[in-house]
């Protein structure tokens, strides 16, 4: 048998491709990887609990931002202080708990908390990261009807000079890390006169170039919509509560019945462990839920805008300002804090002007399935049929379609990419 260069065989390479495929979830991930094995010529049909983007996909804050696609276990996070995420208007908020899964990620999480473990991780997303914009194109090439926006100006602003340091000093790890990215420092002023939107609490300010943005929603339901008009089938309504392997097909068991296929993809966020685990697949998958909301504004920037300090994302979204921030772990099913929006609120307001916060529309919670080394979860479990797609943290928009992408080669190929070795579910 042979494999791609960097490749590796997979297990079950000896497998013919899958003829029929069903994909669980239907997010950014999970969409993607059933439109890109459509394109390796495989039937697929995707099952979905509750709706199109209904997990974290809707409501994020819609970036495209490979540049800065980081591990989220990082030194500033040890450096922020127990103290500190436990507080419920942290932008980093653990809530005490003992369950036992929940400490293992803490434990997992804090262990990787190191510019060491960062370093190792940074390598492995950098080639994911230099296929993600390319592969928002292969979509919009092939028919998807949503497109990416330039962002003509993406601006990260902070009160000072010192508090810029921690991005440029992030930064240039990125660079060694051996991915580009294009930037200047900006003052104050010039900061303004690029988004007038900022107040005159910013002092210093980044410009990013070369990263784009999209109305998330808009984009998970037009990727649905292309797979389902080239023959997919999207089976909304019915909770999926089993995988069985029969050794030469997988049944899916749902609320309504059960079917058989060729192979399963299991693409359900935060909730990837239930299913996942009786497969084999140790990895705790924690819910990191962001919230969000729009505002309208006097004059909307003309990309987005970053307030890292507070941990909040703007984005220009049709007539309002998006604002998201906020990471909270917590279960995915808990109902949204109205802390938590307040919190967003207060951290934001000082660094905006002519941005009515208060004037608050779409509120909303989505978990973010986050991992404790800070690495997505992409490929086979000890089942050879049945594989994951997930754990990408704060960046399953970014990386979506080029997950989706690489894990339609492995199923179709039986080869493992090799910018997915880093990623195995078995790990």
């Amino acid at each position: 048998m042979t494999t791609s260069p960097g490749g590796a065989a997979a297990p079950g390479s000896a497998l013919n491709q899958p003829h029929r495929v069903a994909v669980i979830g239907a997010g950014t991930v999970g969409l993607a990887t059933a439109w890109f094995l459509q394109e390796r010529g495989i039937s697929v049909v995707v099952h979905e609990r509750e709706g199109v983007a209904a997990g974290a996909s809707w409501g994020n804050a819609g970036w495209l931002t490979p540049g800065i696609c980081t591990p989220l276990p990082e030194p500033a996070v040890l450096r922020y202080g127990l103290r500190a995420v436990f507080s419920p208007s942290s932008p980093v908020y653990v809530p005490p708990s003992v369950r036992s899964d929940f400490l293992r990620f803490v434990v997992g999480f804090t262990r990787h908390s190191t510019m060491g473990a960062w370093r190792r991780a940074m390598g492995a997303l950098v080639p994911l990261n230099r296929l993600a914009l390319d592969s928002f194109d292969l979509l919009e090439a092939g028919g998807v009807a949503a497109r990416t926006k330039p962002a003509e100006s993406f601006v990260a602003a902070y009160r000072t000079e010192k508090d810029r340091e921690t991005l440029l000093a992030e930064i240039r790890h990125i660079h060694a890390a051996g991915q580009e990215i294009d930037f200047e420092a900006l003052t104050g002023d010039e900061a303004r006169a690029l988004e007038p939107v900022l107040s005159d609490e910013v002092g210093a300010a980044i410009r990013l170039r070369g990263q784009r943005y999209l109305a998330p929603g808009d984009f998970a339901q037009a990727l649905a919509d292309a797979v389902v008009a080239r023959g997919g089938k999207l089976d909304v309504g019915p909770e999926v509560t089993d995988i069985v392997d029969r050794d030469r097909l997988i049944t899916v068991c749902t609320t309504s019945g059960e079917d058989d296929y060729d192979a399963v993809v299991l693409a359900t966020g935060a909730w990837l462990s239930r299913l996942a685990r009786p497969l084999g697949m140790r990895r705790v998958v924690q819910a990191g839920r962001g919230y969000s909301f729009s505002v309208p504004a006097e004059q909307l920037p003309k990309g987005p805008v970053y307030l890292p300090v507070a941990r909040v994302a703007c984005t220009p979204l049709g007539s309002r300002l998006r604002v998201a921030g906020m990471m909270e772990f917590r279960h995915p099913e808990a109902p949204l804090d109205p802390r938590r929006i307040r919190a967003i609120v207060e951290a934001a307001r000082p660094f905006l002007r002519g941005v009515d916060l208060d004037d608050r529309a779409d509120e909303w919670v989505g978990s973010r399935p986050c991992t404790a080394d800070g690495l997505p979860l992409i490929g086979a479990t000890a089942s050879p049929r049945v594989f994951v797609a997930g754990g990408h943290g704060m960046w399953g928009i970014t990386l979506g379609p080029v997950t989706g992408r690489l894990l339609a080669e492995q199923i179709a190929t039986g080869v493992v990419p090799k910018e997915l070795l880093p990623f195995r579910p078995m790990r």
